[in-house]
């Protein structure tokens, strides 16, 4: 499991600019079923994804194509974690630690 926390590069102004094709992009995420959660930080400095994906170079390789980064305003930190508890409603995605 990743959390991807997205940090803004450019002022508030830029980054509503593309924002509605940030959405697009996250809703075909939740389609594809990488995203299991996501939204702004407060203060709204950026955002957190919560995401399922094979392996850390997927992730890498999604996250480069959100609108964000290629329009240059926002910048990614990826932490890959093992989840040994979850909710029930995760249950499907809890690991064994290595």
């Amino acid at each position: 499991m990743f959390v991807l926390e997205l940090s803004y590069t450019a002022p508030l102004d830029q980054v509503d600019a593309v924002l509605e094709a940030h959405v697009a992009w996250l809703d075909a995420q939740y389609e594809r079923g990488v995203f299991l959660a996501s939204g702004r930080k407060n203060p709204r400095d950026g955002g957190v994804i919560l995401a399922v994906a094979g392996d850390r170079a997927r992730i890498e390789e999604i996250a480069a194509t959100d609108p964000f980064v290629t329009a240059g305003v926002c910048a990614y930190r990826i932490t890959e974690f093992t989840a040994t508890k979850t909710a029930p409603e995760l249950e499907r995605y809890r690991e064994s630690p290595s």
